[in-house]
């Protein structure tokens, strides 16, 4: 009885280790970025403050966040699956590397905003 429970522990065990593993390097990975892809986010969120596209966006709209985010899954190769976001009252503009070296970054899509259906979430309650 004693060596049935011990066997049936280490398969439940065995199989938890595995799901947990295969989540993190085939999943997590894809859209957690490591230290390195951080600083190239960080890098990125600048690039997009000083160019065109954001100033002329900027000139007309109220931003109200930035936000940087990695997507491995979207189809893109090496620095294509990197994204900022930038958020305002009317709608989210989505920037991303304009060449494979990211020597600058442009516009490339919009989508709607959180900020048209809810309210600001500063000052925090």
């Amino acid at each position: 009885m004693k060596k049935k429970v011990v066997k049936i522990l280490l398969v439940i065990s065995l199989g938890m280790n595995a799901y947990w593993l295969i989540k993190h390097y085939a999943f997590d990975r894809m859209y957690d970025p490591d230290e390195k892809e951080q600083n190239i986010l960080n890098e990125m969120i600048q690039k997009t403050i000083e160019s065109k596209d954001y100033q002329e966006i900027a000139k007309t709209k109220d931003i109200k966040a930035i936000e940087s985010s990695m997507d491995k899954n979207k189809g893109g190769r090496y620095p294509y699956y990197f994204n900022v976001s930038v958020q305002t009252t009317e709608g989210t503009y989505l920037f991303g590397c304009s060449d494979e070296k990211c020597t600058d970054v442009e516009k490339y899509g919009e989508t709607y905003s959180v900020y048209q259906d809810e309210k600001p979430r500063l000052p925090l309650e």
